[in-house]
C-alpha cells in the first residue's frame, strides 16, 4: 500500500471563515417631513476597508458603507454599515496577500453590506436604495497609486516613506 503525498503546506489558499454585521447605524433625522416633501434623493457613498491580522494566517476584513441622502437640501437618512468577514489566507506572496485583504475580500463582503443597506432603508419607510457594484479592484490599483505619490512625497521631504509594519491594509474611497 502506498501513501498520498503530503499536499503542499506552502500552496495558496484561501477560505471564508465567517461573515457579519460588526456595526450598524440608521438615522432619520427629519421624518415625517420628509416623507410629505417630493423624493429627489441625491445620494453620497464612502467606503473604506481596513484588514486587521487575527492570528498568523487569519485576517479580519472590515467594509464600511455609508450613505448619506438628501432631499430638498434636508438629511433624509444616513445609514452606515460595517460588513465584515474573517478569511483564512495563507501560501500567497505579500502584494498578492494585501491585494486579497484591500479587494478580493470587499468584493465578496460588498453584497452583503448591500443587502443590509437595502433592508434597512426600506424599514425605515423610504424607497429601496440599491447600491450600484463596486470595482474594488480598480480602487485598490488607485489607492496603491496613491501610496506611491505619498510616498515620493515623504522621500523628496527626507520623510521615512516605509509602512507601519502592521499587516493592514486601508482603503478609504469618497
Amino acid at each position: 500500500m502506498t501513501a498520498k503525498p503530503a499536499a503542499n503546506e506552502n500552496a495558496p489558499h484561501f477560505e471564508i471563515q465567517r461573515i457579519y454585521v460588526k456595526d450598524l447605524s440608521y438615522e432619520a433625522p427629519n421624518t415625517p417631513h420628509t416623507f410629505i416633501d417630493e423624493w429627489k434623493p441625491e445620494v453620497q457613498l464612502n467606503l473604506e476597508t481596513k484588514s486587521t491580522r487575527i492570528q498568523d494566517n487569519l485576517h479580519e476584513v472590515v467594509l464600511s458603507v455609508t450613505a448619506t441622502v438628501a432631499t430638498s437640501k434636508k438629511s433624509a437618512f444616513l445609514i452606515e454599515v460595517q460588513q465584515a468577514g474573517i478569511f483564512m489566507i495563507s501560501g500567497f506572496p505579500v502584494e498578492q496577500l494585501q491585494q486579497m485583504l484591500g479587494s478580493f475580500c470587499p468584493n465578496i463582503l460588498f453584497p452583503y453590506a448591500r443587502e443590509v443597506i437595502s433592508d434597512v432603508v426600506v424599514r425605515g419607510g423610504f424607497p429601496q436604495l440599491i447600491l450600484a457594484p463596486v470595482n474594488f479592484d480598480a480602487l485598490y490599483a488607485q489607492h496603491l497609486e496613491e501610496q506611491k505619490k505619498t510616498k515620493k512625497v515623504e522621500d523628496d521631504k527626507g520623510g521615512s516613506g516605509g509602512g507601519d509594519g502592521s499587516g493592514r491594509g486601508d482603503v478609504k474611497i469618497h
